[in-house]
């Protein structure tokens, strides 16, 4: 069965499945990528509706934090159900497009090295602890490569979309 981004957490694990978790989260492609873009492509929208570019890394990096906070609950075997949360509503109430790229970007290093310093501390037991996500049993482990599944994504959808 082929999952769509709607189905979630199926959908961005299988861009990663098969990698480490530490390493995806310490791989600078992503950040190399957004340092090639220009300030002004930052703004570029490939339609009206659709979201800048700077808006599409402030919904990264917004992401990042919430699914890193879920993980850490989980990892603490707090007994929680790894929600949802409204994207449209997260971007229409923020000032990504007001903040310059550089700012994103060091908003989003500053997030990542926060996820890597969470991620190495945890132990394999933790890595194993089974939570859901959805409708879909999940390990700490893969509900971490996830983040990087929905980075992936959208960083594939710039690169197809908006260049």
């Amino acid at each position: 069965m082929k999952y769509t981004p709607e189905a979630g957490f199926p959908y961005y694990f299988d861009f990663v499945k098969n990698m480490n978790c530490q390493s995806i989260f310490s791989s600078s492609s992503t950040i190399t990528f957004l340092n090639s873009i220009s300030e002004e492509k930052a703004m570029y929208r490939y339609e009206p509706a659709k979201w800048s570019i700077k808006q599409v890394l402030g919904h990264l990096i917004d992401h990042e934090r919430i699914m890193t906070f879920r993980a850490f609950l989980m990892s603490r075997n707090e007994s929680v159900e790894l929600w949802g949360y409204d994207q449209l509503f997260l971007i229409e109430n923020s000032r990504f497009d007001a903040l310059t790229l550089k700012e994103l970007i060091t908003d989003f290093v500053n997030v990542r090295r926060a996820s890597v310093s969470f991620i190495e501390g945890l132990s394999e037991k933790q890595l194993n602890i089974k939570g859901m996500a959805r409708q879909y049993e999940v390990t700490l482990e893969e509900f971490l490569k996830s983040i990087i599944g929905h980075e992936q994504h959208h960083i594939n959808i710039l690169k197809e979309r908006y260049f």
